[in-house]
């Protein structure tokens, strides 16, 4: 982890058969910024296009909130979320 990045949450579950990671925010994020997964196996970086809180899209989340963000590959339960 660099200095430039700011742990976010932790996936609570991910959905393989539509692609969508379940977060857990502990964070702010936002449309537009860059986050990455971190876990055992895990190491992937990606754009948030795009975002739901109880399937409604949302421009931006909060700390306590719980969203859903499509993303290009799998992560895993427990998975870190941070921020760059």
């Amino acid at each position: 982890m660099s200095e430039q990045e700011t742990e976010i949450g932790e996936v609570m579950t991910y959905y393989a058969n539509i692609g969508v990671a379940a977060i857990d925010l502990t964070g702010s994020v936002k449309v537009g910024d860059t986050i990455i997964f971190r876990g055992f196996t895990t190491d992937m970086e990606h754009k948030v296009d795009t975002m739901q809180i109880e399937h409604e899209s949302v421009q931006e989340a909060k700390a306590g909130d719980q969203i859903g963000i499509k993303i290009p590959g799998k992560v895993r339960k427990n998975d870190r979320v941070y921020k760059k």
